[in-house]
């Protein structure tokens, strides 16, 4: 019968706290007053206070509640002040309150970004003639959290003939007794708008930056813990699946490899792979900025000596075909080139001279059966060296004599290619077939059709490009094995040599360059090798 006046009674309360009644009629004297504003989480006012309930005897406006009235008065009292901020009722029904007791709950609110309070008491239990307790529970509003509920203990005491609140700092919540403090954390979570082929996010400094927008958003996580243990009370909903990004063709795997592989490198660089048989980019890692692994046009060195073989290949050359890689070699009426080895290496087959990059084997056979524009009639045509749409960019001119074709042939001179563009051409011959590289789920409608390799050509071009690697100047880069490729060293004047390897593994083509690197060999492949392992 008690308890049931209780709950009675604190309905009422908190029932006229809410629609600003000023009567109580279940509690005589109970008045309303409007206490000054009240502050905010942040100590700033919220605007017009609401209404608080107080209670004063009809005899005495000095007396407190008498033991006659027993303590559901106190309880209700205080738990209507506490539901409507009134810090001051509640500390004026506190036995020997705390000198910050006001202080503490503000402080309470402020830290921990509480914006509501709601208080649902139990029954109230009488523990002997001069102490009772009622447990409650309540629920604290957390913007970004949504309601955090707790539940405690309300205990009173019979002090001076009045009850009193025996108020702990567990009374607000339980986590602080005994010393203990809550602590609201923010952790940021990556949330960006650009995601890679399998609806995640890139991988941190993933240097593809300038190619895609969105990778760097994120979101704010809360969560509501103990300070002392680290025990996790509450914590806002997780972000919206990764997956509701755009997505990419770039896949997480073969992107974060690509990064990695560069970690460390003094020089500007960039990998790039596509897919061989799609041709969608897997990765572009790129610290020459302004999209240069794109865009940039650099001479190809010996890579360029893929497009030379297929075009010695389409003349009747074989890949076993002797010939010979001396020294130097010095065009009729015209200039002479040298091997960066110095070394004459006799006759040989032609995957041996294309292993070794002979300079002087290529230039003396573009001589003897490439002139009449036919070298550059076989990069414009079937590796894409032309203007043309798409995503690279690569180019070479006519040979306006005999020592630009010499120059030309070994991938100096005219020639000129971006890292995704010698990409393109190792995919042409991993696969076949040449096509241009993609961003996008189909080629555009303006792509570039595909250009097949003739089969005897294609076939050749992967024994000599995996001559490079088991034989040949790749061959102590330490590159995983089924790597076919070919390594390059293209000369620039008044500067130190661009180093560059391409190649294919697998499902992927790629091409690794290394501005102002060096040597192709010992600089770019065993970059390509880093990238490889890592897959």
């Amino acid at each position: 019968m008690r308890s049931r006046w209780l709950l009675a009674l604190i309905a009422t309360a908190v029932a006229i706290v809410a629609v600003g009644v000023y009567g109580l009629a279940t509690a005589p004297g109970a008045v309303m007053t409007s206490p000054s504003p009240r502050p905010g989480p942040s100590g700033e006012t919220t605007g017009k206070a609401p209404l608080t309930l107080t209670f004063e005897p009809t005899s005495d406006p000095t007396s407190e509640p008498t033991p006659t009235a027993g303590p559901e008065l106190t309880t209700a009292r205080y738990f209507a002040a506490w539901q409507s901020g009134d810090l001051s009722a509640m500390n004026g029904l506190v036995a020997d309150p705390p000198a910050d007791f006001a202080e503490r709950h503000r402080r309470f609110d402020a830290e921990l970004r509480v914006s509501s309070l709601s208080l649902n008491p139990g029954e109230l239990r009488r523990q002997g003639e001069e102490t009772a307790e009622v447990p409650f529970q309540g629920v604290r509003e957390v913007p970004g959290l949504g309601g955090w509920t707790f539940s405690s203990v309300l205990r009173l005491g019979l002090r001076a003939g009045a009850w009193k609140v025996l108020w702990t700092p567990e009374t607000l919540h339980p986590s602080l007794k005994d010393g203990g403090s809550l602590r609201l954390r923010e952790t940021q979570v990556r949330r960006p708008t650009t995601l890679t082929r399998e609806g995640l996010p890139f991988p941190r400094d993933s240097r593809a930056g300038d190619y895609l927008t969105g990778l760097g958003g994120t979101v704010v996580l809360l969560s509501l813990e103990e300070a002392s243990s680290g025990r996790v009370l509450l914590t806002s909903p997780p972000p919206p699946s990764a997956g509701t990004g755009t997505r990419t063709t770039i896949s997480r795997s073969v992107q974060a490899a690509a990064a990695r592989a560069l970690d460390g490198l003094g020089q500007p660089a960039a990998i790039v792979a596509v897919d061989v048989e799609t041709r969608q980019v897997r990765a572009v890692a790129d610290t020459l900025g302004a999209k240069q692994a794109f865009n940039g046009l650099y001479p190809p060195g010996s890579t360029f000596k893929v497009v030379t073989a297929a075009a010695l290949l389409r003349t009747g050359l074989t890949p076993e075909s002797p010939v010979a890689c001396p020294a130097t070699y010095t065009i009729p009426n015209a200039r002479s080139f040298t091997d960066a080895d110095g070394a004459d290496h006799g006759t040989v087959t032609l995957t041996t001279a294309f292993a070794l990059s002979c300079n002087t084997t290529f230039v003396q056979h573009a001589y003897e059966r490439l002139r009449d524009d036919r070298l550059r009639a076989e990069a414009a045509d079937r590796f894409g060296f032309r203007e043309k749409p798409g995503l690279s960019s690569c180019r070479i001119r006519p040979s306006a004599d005999l020592n630009e074709l010499g120059s030309d042939a070994i991938g100096q001179n005219s020639a000129q290619a971006s890292p995704l563009c010698m990409a393109e051409v190792a995919a042409a011959v991993a696969s076949g077939v040449w096509k241009p590289a993609i961003m996008t789920a189909e080629p555009p409608a303006d792509s570039p059709p595909p250009v097949p390799l003739d089969d005897g050509v294609a076939a050749g071009l992967r024994t000599m490009m995996s001559a490079v690697v088991t034989q040949g100047t790749a061959a102590q880069a330490g590159l995983p094995p089924d790597t076919a490729g070919k390594t390059g060293t293209a000369e620039v004047g008044g500067a130190k040599s661009h180093a560059w390897f391409i190649g294919y593994r697998g499902p992927l083509a790629f091409a690794v360059f290394v501005q102002n690197g060096g040597a192709g060999g010992t600089v770019a492949a065993p970059i390509a090798a880093r990238f490889l392992k890592a897959l």
